[in-house]
């Protein structure tokens, strides 16, 4: 039983680990293709994993097997980026109305085992490529504009062809006697010379009665087949589900080497010895400290093989779960996997440590480029500022919209955004509330979060939603834009707004957009697009989380959609409002001598 149970965890190591090349290469056909909005629109271009998106069928380890987008409407071309897609088998397109060629790249889909292109505009010759297809059993490309002669490739290359479809196109020459020996096949309606073969040249032949259905229920079953797998497998892995509950540290983690206290996590976290880290950080040095936050130091590390990482050591831990939960929630973590989410590689426990090791970000943080730059750094460009904003809230949107559970942030913040090599973003920090009691009296422990970021009815109440981390992503973009902090009582010289967001709210009432754009920049930006991103931040910093948009319905602002409509509400909201703040002014405006009857009416108030 432990043999098996071995294997099976060992089969479901690779289960959540997305890959990026998948999505891109799906993302590219959908765009070839000329989908409208509507079409494929859970088709994310930035949700790494594709295994979720309609039409799209993977295998146990998250490759893709299946695409199915059958009489769909599509009018545009085949995107030679599907040919990046190793494991796919079943790739079905026909009844729409694709256009252009097929791509040769198609020749390196060297797991296929049908190819449905029937009923488009296809034109151009068919590669010669898909001779390398040695598992192609069916081959479907009637009634499309294709010329030229069947390839000598596809005739004699092909071992497990059961079934090909070449009828009603504008091919010629000779077919390929070896064709003849195709189970099924039809090469009617075309140019071709079949020789002595046939009295009537080119008919399908007589085994073939109905070849676009038999065809079409192979694929089928082959669907259902892979359909069957899954469940099969999920089935098992339910059972070794079950099994983890009675013993979560024994039974989640495979020995493999039997060296210190290496083991490969479920989800591919390796755990990383304690030795291991403290040699990488120069035993925690503190001029190895990239970072302080609410949640622990971050350091600075180099593992024994050269590679960088970045290791969180979480203070104020007292999880009542102890170690169990603690990985439970790592487990939970380590599952959401995007492009623009710092991906997590592994952990460490001991008796009275708790320590995150994610990769090294070389360019640090989006607060480091914006405030604390050394002599001879480049300051951040207006246009990276506006990738930083999307990518940002595209990783938001992620974590509130796309993984179960949910994950809020809670400290959504320009230190908690890093930035890649190529200076995208990449959202650090996400998830750590959750692995930290809080639930303890003191309410400076229990609200997470740094003061000018947090949101009001989350200081007030201490419970946070998703819409407490669109309010602290408001503040990160007016960070953005200013490149000051949340919080700057310098500014008590010359006016009473401490706070960024007032600061800012009165500016833009005033039309001072010089006054509000990070000096920095040396007027190196586009006006409408800083209007549009100040919109965006003051529509998410509200007062009210029920008037703040979703992350969604900020990412398609930040896209240009939706944003004027949303923006003119607002502003006549606001106007209501500071009416009604100045009306009760003048209504309670008493001077000095009059104090005495204000506390008065304060005090006989609300009885």
């Amino acid at each position: 039983m432990g043999l098996i149970y071995a294997v099976l965890m060992l089969a479901s190591l690779h289960s959540f680990v997305a890959s990026d090349y998948q999505g891109d290469a799906l993302y590219a056909l959908r765009t070839s293709l000329n989908a409208s909005p509507s079409q494929l629109s859970d088709w994310n271009q930035n949700q790494v994993n594709p295994c979720t998106w309609s039409h799209v069928i993977c295998d146990p380890n998250y490759n893709v097997v299946s695409v199915t987008l059958s009489s769909m409407g599509f009018s545009g071309t085949l995107s030679f980026k599907i040919g990046f897609l190793k494991s796919l088998t079943t790739l079905s397109l026909q009844g729409n109305g694709i256009t252009g060629g097929i791509p040769e790249e198609f020749g390196n889909l060297t797991s296929l085992t049908s190819l449905d292109l029937e009923n488009n505009h296809l034109t151009g010759q068919i590669p010669s490529t898909l001779g390398n297809l040695k598992r192609l059993q069916f081959l479907i490309l009637s009634q499309n504009n294709l010329n030229g002669s069947i390839p000598e490739s596809v005739a004699g290359l092909l071992p497990k062809l059961v079934s090909l479809q070449l009828d009603s196109n504008d091919l010629s020459g000779q077919v390929p006697v070896q064709l003849f020996q195709v189970q099924t096949y039809n090469f009617t309606g075309n140019h071709l010379n079949c020789g002595v073969n046939f009295s009537h040249p080119c008919q399908s032949n007589s085994a073939n009665t109905d070849v676009s259905q038999k065809s079409k229920l192979g694929i089928t079953f082959g669907i259902i087949g892979a359909v069957v797998g899954l469940l099969l497998l999920g089935g098992l892995l339910f059972l070794v589900w079950k099994s983890r509950q009675k013993g979560y540290r024994r039974e989640v983690f495979v020995d493999v080497s039997g060296e210190d206290d290496r083991r490969i996590a479920f989800g591919q976290l390796k755990r990383f010895a304690w030795r291991e880290l403290q040699l990488a950080t120069d035993n925690f040095s503190e001029k190895n400290v990239l970072g302080q936050g609410g949640f622990g130091k971050v350091y600075k590390g180099v593992l024994a093989d050269n590679t960088k990482i970045a290791v969180k050591r979480l203070t104020d831990y007292e999880s009542p779960g102890g170690e169990a939960a603690f990985l439970r929630e790592v487990e939970m973590i380590s599952v959401a996997v995007h492009r623009n989410l710092l991906r997590l590689i592994g952990f460490c426990t001991t008796p009275s440590e708790r320590l995150l090791v994610y990769p090294f970000m070389q360019n640090l943080s989006v607060a480091y480029r914006l405030r604390e730059l050394k002599p001879g750094e480049l300051v951040l460009d207006w246009p990276t500022r506006k990738r930083v904003a999307l990518g940002t809230g595209r990783g938001l949107e992620y974590l509130h919209e796309h993984c179960n559970p949910k994950i809020i942030h809670r400290d959504v913040k320009a230190a908690n955004v890093l930035l890649d090599e190529d200076f995208e973003a990449v959202v650090g920090d996400f998830g750590l509330a959750k692995l930290v009691d809080v639930r303890k009296t003191n309410v400076t422990t229990q609200v997470r979060g740094t003061m000018g970021h947090i949101a009001p009815e989350y200081l007030s109440t201490g419970k946070s939603s998703e819409r407490t981390d669109v309010f602290g992503y408001g503040i990160m973009l007016l960070e953005l834009v200013t490149g000051q902090r949340a919080i700057d009582f310098s500014r008590l010289e010359e006016e009473d707004d401490v706070l960024l967001l007032d600061h800012v709210k009165k500016l833009e009432r005033e039309k001072r957009l010089d006054a509000i754009v990070d000096c920095n920049l040396r007027r190196n930006y586009d006006n409408q697009e800083v209007e549009m991103m100040i919109q965006v931040a003051l529509l998410c910093t509200q007062a009210s989380p029920e008037d703040r948009p979703t992350m969604s319905e900020v990412v398609r602002m930040l896209e240009g959609e939706g944003l004027a409509e949303r923006w003119e509400e607002w502003q006549q909201v606001e106007v209501n409002r500071r009416q009604e703040y100045d009306r009760l002014q003048r209504r309670f405006d008493w001077g000095e001598e009059s104090i005495y009857n204000q506390d008065a009416i304060e005090l006989s108030g609300g009885r």
